[in-house]
């Protein structure tokens, strides 16, 4: 079995150089060149070398002296062979980094397009820390044997052409410094097979690390409230030691095996010499031959060597390489059609008999209702009852298991890739900012004036406080917003999709963290805005009952089902679970400003720009405004 894994590998790894030269085949073409030009320019030293000593030194110390002619045609041809040699190396070094770094770039921009295609729920299978990790060290890792492998071909051909000049020199000799390769070819078949698996764990290894890091950050603010600073190191450290340990043993085995594989060239050497030197006593060849063989010798270590390197890197290639290929081959990737969604005024949305699931659980089971262009929709339940998922097919996030959902009558697949972003927008429960300015968040690199900017601020309730930041809209807003509140974060996210003026505006809990005024007039200016032509139509996940209120018409749903639709007041008449929903929402809220409006008469404890307690805070702060 172990074997087998071995000739995969090997396989395998081929397979990927193979890969790699269809995809650059020019500048392979040209490293392979110069690595030859250098081979064929080594093989050339040890000729001239033994040229010169049977021309030149040999003759000098007979006769005691030498021609200035003689020394010029030695000192040229060593430095012309050296220059054209120096060549080789250079371009050869050149182009195969060139070939490599050209690799890495096309592979990582293939496995983010491919982020980009793969739907949320693919996503939410994989932790970020891996995906990283496949478009970093693992693209780093499937193209790292492109670096010695122009070199480890064309030190091939210097083999060839070093064997037949050895043999054409002296059969003898040739013999018993031939006998060299097998044990140096039967050492390294041992070094692969002793280095494979270490290496391959060590890159699984790296992976894992990147992942833990990355969850740790992403979690910095749980692990500070919770005091798990500790227990966090301790995670992050057990994994770092599993890769310390790993990459020791790796380094073990490659400590043991380079010594051997440099010092079986130099065993070969002093055997040439030995024989030689019995040859040349006989009279059976000259002492510039004996240079020029022995000479050969010393350099048949380097391929050697450079092949040895190009096998040691093909298991973290080979891992790295189905790693990768993991996330390309992966399916679920979202279709577009033709359709256009080139209207201006608000949209028509209708959602005919959608089922949804995560694997084999179900969330949402024939959601059927309409919104009419220019009208507001609140969905409401309770926790884990699929509204947030019907917000993500609202976008198109992801596609129902079976039913449709339609806009202006077309069905969202229809729709032309980028067709949908620009018609409709969602802002989430989670805010995400960008570390940025805050016109940076809010245009996200679209050119905009500055006045669009500051009306969708407006609208969003958020030009007050922006105004008040040191620099307006030059701010910058931190690391995922931390200089700002919650209630902050959220307006400019809401400001974020109103400057884009979208068709559909579809708020999954949006609002939660702003004051009840502030979100009342939020929707309120929402409303206002609905009968003009850059108005939109609303669906907006609620849970406060005078948010609810506002609403045009109500969507009750419940374990994924739609119990109820009709406006508010009807709902809270005919439906006894709706009543109680809301009401315990009330009173809930009511609770929360209670507290609130005890920790203002106590003193404030918390600080507006960590973001923290933001719902006291940004009331507070609105009506300062």
């Amino acid at each position: 079995m172990a074997q087998r894994g071995k000739a995969r590998t090997l396989r395998a790894g081929l397979g990927i150089l193979w890969i790699a030269v269809k995809a650059e085949p020019r500048v392979f073409a040209l490293s392979v060149a110069a690595s030859g030009l250098y081979a064929l320019m080594t093989v050339g030293t040890a000729w001239v070398l033994g040229r010169a000593t049977q021309n030149v030194v040999l003759p000098a110390f007979r006769d005691g002296r030498t021609t200035a002619g003689a020394l010029t045609a030695v000192a040229l041809a060593i430095m012309g062979v050296a220059l054209l040699k120096a060549l080789g190396v250079g371009g050869r070094r050149f182009y195969a980094g060139i070939m490599q770094y050209r690799l890495q770039a096309s592979y990582r921009r293939a496995v983010t397009r491919q982020y980009l295609k793969l739907p949320l729920a693919w996503h939410h299978r994989h932790p970020t820390g891996q995906l990283l990790s496949n478009a970093n060290a693992d693209v780093e890792a499937i193209w790292a044997p492109i670096a010695p492998f122009p070199m480890a071909v064309g030190v091939i051909f210097m083999l060839v052409i070093a064997a037949v000049s050895i043999l054409l020199t002296d059969v003898m000799v040739a013999i018993i410094g031939f006998l060299v390769f097998p044990a140096v070819a039967l050492l390294n078949v041992v070094y692969q097979r002793r280095l494979s698996p270490i290496a391959t764990r060590a890159q699984q290894l790296r992976a894992e690390v990147s992942e833990v890091a990355h969850e740790s950050f992403e979690g910095g603010l749980v692990v500070k409230t919770l005091g798990r600073e500790a227990s966090e190191t301790e995670r992050f450290a057990a994994s770092s030691r599993e890769l310390r340990d790993a990459n020791i043993a790796v380094g073990r085995v490659r400590g043991l095996f380079d010594p051997l594989l440099e010092i079986l060239p130099s065993l070969g050497v002093l055997a040439v010499l030995l024989v030689g030197s019995v040859r040349l006593e006989h009279g059976a060849m000259t002492a510039g031959d004996l240079v020029h063989v022995a000479y050969l010798f010393t350099l048949l270590a380097w391929p050697i060597r450079a092949l040895g390197w190009v096998l040691a890197e093909m298991p973290r290639s080979v891992v790295g390489w189905d790693r990768v290929r993991g996330v390309l081959d992966a399916s679920g990737s979202l279709p577009y059609g033709t359709g256009t969604l080139d209207g201006k005024a608000p949209a028509t949305l209708e959602v005919r008999n959608v089922r949804f699931g995560y694997g084999e659980s179900t969330v949402l089971h024939e959601v059927s209702f309409a919104a009419e262009p220019g009208r507001t929709v609140a969905v409401v339940g309770p926790t884990g009852s699929g509204k947030s998922t019907l917000t993500s097919l609202l976008v198109r996030l992801v596609d129902p298991a079976a039913g449709t959902v339609l806009l202006d009558g077309i069905d969202a697949r229809d729709v032309r890739q980028g067709g949908l972003s620009v018609a409709a927008a969602l802002v989430p429960q989670q805010t995400f900012l960008f570390d940025d300015t805050v016109r940076g968040n809010v245009t996200l690199g679209v050119d905009l004036p500055d006045e669009q900017v500051w009306e969708a601020l407006r609208r969003a309730q958020a030009d007050g406080f922006v105004a008040a930041l040191p620099d307006g809209l030059d701010t910058r807003v931190g690391e995922r917003g931390a200089t700002l509140s919650g209630g902050q974060r959220q307006r400019l996210a809401l400001a974020r999709a109103l400057v884009r003026r979208p068709r559909l505006l579809v708020l999954d809990d949006a609002t939660s963290s702003v004051d009840s005024q502030v979100e009342a007039r939020i929707l309120q200016g929402l409303r206002d805005a609905q009968s003009r032509e850059d108005g939109a139509t609303v669906v907006v996940v609620a849970y406060r009952k005078a948010t609810i209120a506002l609403a045009d018409e109500v969507v009750y749903i419940e374990h994924g089902r739609v119990l109820d639709r009709g406006p508010h007041h009807e709902l809270v008449e005919r439906s006894e679970g709706y009543r109680n929903l809301v009401n315990a929402y009330e009173r809930a809220e009511a609770e929360r400003a209670e507290a609130a409006r005890a920790d203002l008469a106590t003193g404030p404890e918390t600080d507006t720009d960590t973001g923290l307690g933001s719902g006291a805070i940004d009331s507070t702060e609105e009506a300062v405004a």
